[in-house]
């Protein structure tokens, strides 16, 4: 028999991206593909993309500079190097990728992935690079096959694709189009596989995730709340999280289940963007900065351990020193737990990157400090707050050190520890003795007897 044909996936951007790679991998294994340890030695190269800022997009192109010598030194020794660009930068740029990078045979979009078996057969007999951006009618979920085991204890579940609210700084809607929700059967069914597989904690995915509004097996639309619920009762699932949310779709059933369903963990991704109702109105967010604070009062009324990250863009066009203290101080009102802060990049084909009165380099540079030093204090202030804490972490796997182990707290955080390997994939409760600014240590807080080897 001939060995099988190699696949080696680079994966940028967000989790969303990380589910993607991982069923694409899957869906070429049932073709007979094996996955390469390295680029060197694979005979397709998968970059998956992520559109979201400047930097991610030409981090893609420099890349294709490496594959191309790679692809040239395999062509030498009689090998083939199919390579193909996935995800949105695809979506986006479709042809301009083959012509900037003719080192390409394959461009993909995060709608079509499933057919990619088929557009590398069909590379693999032609000459010209093949392109497939649209947004085809069937159902890419319903193509791909059962999910496989990686033997991982948390995994991400794409639940809600597509994005209706035309920010007007993202790509979303262009690059993977308008809301789509899984019915909630087919969810579950997903959701049971991974827990027979030994999948512990679940991260419901979508580009607007609490928007999701799919048919239930009552033939009725469910929110995301009532999917959590129908999830939270499959055996073996004990955690449950979802990303990333919009302000406008908290709704009060979900404000709810951070109270009453003990299996949604307390932590709650909710970016604001930015601080001024200018700015945010020129976003088109359709929210206010103190409807957002409003909000967080009546999600942390409901649940007051309820840590908080945000997402959050200065620098937009026109934003002015005194519209940045603005979101300062949404920053000092809230309290994150952690959040992600960038620079604004402009979009090509985004109504802002065309808004006059573009905001200098160095200014958003400077801003982003003054922003990341006000969010690392709160971030380091959170973590040492749980020193002294007795804590359920879900130990995931070994850490670099001897017998150690690392895990996740309810808050997202990494948390290591000295556990016996055997602990693995279980929930222990653990008491908090350091912090650190991106992880927290601890020691075991109960004798758990050791599985026999």
């Amino acid at each position: 028999m001939p060995a099988p044909k190699k696949i080696f996936i680079k994966t940028f951007g967000c989790q969303m991206n990380v589910y993607d790679s991982e069923r694409m991998s899957e869906a070429l294994a049932q073709q007979g593909f094996a996955e390469a340890a390295a680029m060197e030695e694979a005979d397709v190269v998968i970059l998956n993309t992520c559109h979201i800022r400047e930097k991610a997009a030409e981090k893609v192109y420099s890349d294709l500079g490496r594959i191309r010598q790679v692809k040239t030194q395999r062509q030498e020794a009689g090998k083939e190097t199919i390579v193909t660009v996935a995800g949105c930068v695809a979506q986006a740029e479709g042809a301009e990728i083959v012509r900037r990078a003719p080192v390409v045979d394959v461009v993909v979009g995060p709608q079509s992935y499933h057919r990619l078996g088929e557009l590398l057969g069909r590379a693999g007999n032609g000459t010209r690079a093949i392109v497939d951006t649209g947004f085809p009618e069937e159902d890419k979920f319903g193509r791909l096959p059962a999910r496989l085991s990686n033997g991982a204890v948390a995994a991400f579940l794409t639940v809600q694709e597509g994005c209706d609210k035309f920010c007007t700084f993202c790509v979303v809607p262009y690059t993977r189009g308008a809301e789509f929700s899984r019915p909630v059967k087919d969810v579950e069914a997903e959701a049971r596989r991974l827990a027979a597989q030994g999948v512990r904690e679940i991260t419901l995915l979508g580009q607007n995730v609490n928007a999701y509004h799919g048919q239930g097996p009552d033939g009725r639309t469910w929110s995301l709340a009532r999917l959590i619920d129908r999830l939270a009762a499959i055996d073996g699932i004990e955690r449950l999280r979802y990303t990333t949310s919009h302000p406008r779709d908290m709704t009060d059933d979900l404000i709810a289940a951070h109270r009453d369903q003990p299996k949604l963990m307390p932590y709650l991704h909710l970016p604001f963007q930015a601080g001024s109702d200018r700015i945010l109105a020129a976003m088109n967010r359709k929210h206010t900065a103190s409807e957002y604070l409003a909000l967080v009062d009546r999600i942390r009324a409901g649940c007051e351990s309820l840590a908080l990250s945000t997402d959050i863009i200065v620098g937009f066009p026109g934003e002015t020193e005194e519209e940045f203290a603005a979101t300062l101080d949404i920053v000092g009102k809230v309290g994150f737990a952690q959040a992600y802060s960038f620079k604004y990049s402009p979009r090509p084909g985004t109504p802002a990157a065309g808004i006059d009165g573009q905001v200098p380099d160095r200014v958003k540079t400077e801003r982003l400090h003054r922003l990341q030093d006000l969010l690392d204090q709160q971030q380091t202030a959170f973590n040492s707050a749980c020193v002294g804490e007795v804590m359920p972490i879900l130990f995931e796997r070994k850490g670099r050190r001897a017998g150690q182990l690392i895990g996740r707290s309810p808050y997202l955080q990494a948390v290591h520890a000295q556990a016996d390997s055997s602990f693995l994939g279980q929930i222990l409760k653990v008491e908090i003795v350091g912090a650190g600014p991106n992880s927290l240590s601890g020691a075991l807080a109960e004798a758990v007897p050791r599985v026999p080897a």
